[in-house]
């Protein structure tokens, strides 16, 4: 496969997850879709150009879902990477199902139950740390919200993975800029956001959340023992690819009704701007 062919191939997994995101959420009238949406592109990239291993013990390869509200979209990915099935899929946010409204442990590949924001990367560190001790290569990701970062766990979490090294680290934050409540900055202003990731220690990067070559070339995990954790300032949309969604927070609570699905369905058809 050329590296063009290559990236087709992501870019069309990342339409599928936003398609199954917005037909699942639909169907059980889920809410946010939007963060979905936005994310949909890190994960893919998390998972299909960085990720070994998707395993359920302590070694190994993980990624956290830390905005386990996005929990629709990680599903669709683990479907691709064949951890779930198909049929579980068709059972998402139903009574008795395992895939529920955020990720919980049972399911293959998740490894942390991340209904509350804040977590994430704390569970990341205690994983990385404990893989080093064991004498692993595993790499430990954590795909975090913007409105998590106002969070003073978060940023305790940071000066630990920057004073342990723990270079096998990689935060991703999904820096959509809105939050239950409305614009991050709004609530709590967080730029220079870069900077201060930075100035705890951390290797920080940013990138268009939604170019996959770009996402791509900075997720992939370190080869370093010990060294500076690495964070990714992914600037995305809330609601990419759905033209009436994008930027739009009532999506954070919002499931689209019949009308509403097949527009956003029609402008995620390939070759659709």
């Amino acid at each position: 496969m050329t590296a063009l062919e290559a990236m087709v191939s992501l870019e069309e997994r990342a339409r599928l997850v936003r398609r199954y995101a917005l037909e699942a959420t639909a169907r059980t009238r889920a809410s946010h879709v939007g963060s979905a949406l936005s994310a949909a592109d890190l994960l893919v990239a998390i998972y299909f150009a960085a990720m070994r291993d998707a395993v359920d013990g302590p070694l190994g390869d993980h990624c956290i879902l830390s905005k386990g509200h996005a929990a629709v979209a990680l599903y669709a990915v683990l479907r691709q990477r064949d951890l779930i099935s198909e049929g579980d899929l068709d059972h998402f946010y139903e009574n008795g199902s395992r895939l529920a409204g955020h990720p919980e442990p049972g399911v293959p590949g998740v490894v942390f139950g991340s209904g509350s924001l804040g977590h994430g990367l704390s569970v990341a560190n205690g994983l990385a740390l404990g893989k080093r001790l064991a004498g692993s290569e595993g790499h430990t990701w954590v795909v975090m919200s913007d409105g998590e970062c106002e969070e003073g766990s978060t940023w305790e979490a940071a000066m630990f993975a920057a004073r342990h090294e723990l270079a096998r680290v990689t935060a991703v934050i999904d820096r959509n800029g809105m939050q239950g409540m409305g614009d991050t900055d709004a609530v709590m202003a967080l730029e220079p956001l870069a900077e201060k990731w930075h100035a705890f220690g951390w290797r920080t990067v940013e990138v268009d959340g939604h170019d996959l070559a770009a996402i791509c070339a900075v997720v992939r995990p370190s080869a370093d023992v010990c060294g500076p954790p690495t964070a990714v300032i992914a600037r995305t949309v809330k609601g990419r690819g759905v033209s009436f969604m994008e930027g739009d927070n009532d999506w954070h609570y919002r499931s689209a009704n019949p009308g509403e699905l097949a527009r956003a369905l029609a402008d995620l058809e390939p070759g659709v701007a």
